[in-house]
């Protein structure tokens, strides 16, 4: 079945992938074989996994996954799904406190 994962390297860093054998895969990510990225940051941990039922899914999300922050990746590693949708949200103008007055229009 093919898998989109993702790996957690010893630099602490996020590597996302899909591939038809995950414990291949990941074998082939610690023996330096897997990708360019991972082979200068092993050993590498499998940190989460989603099964799917054709590799142009796994890609699709693969492709997806690769495009978040690192905060919205640790969310989905750590299922908080109902989190997802706010750390998608950008942030404009710098730091931004809730609490403080809307600037005044002039």
């Amino acid at each position: 079945m093919p898998f989109m994962y993702i790996l957690k390297c010893s630099d602490g860093s996020f590597y996302v992938g899909s591939c038809r054998n995950i414990d291949h895969r990941l074998w082939l990510h610690n023996i330096g074989e897997g990708a360019e990225y991972t082979k200068r940051r092993r050993p590498v941990t499998l940190v989460y996994q989603e099964e799917f039922d054709n590799v142009g899914d796994a890609f699709a999300r693969e492709k997806q996954v690769q495009g978040w922050s690192r905060a919205k990746r640790r969310a989905l590693i750590d299922f908080r799904g109902s989190e997802l949708p706010a750390l998608s949200r950008k942030v404009f103008g710098g730091d931004c406190d809730d609490d403080d007055p809307p600037p005044s229009a002039a």
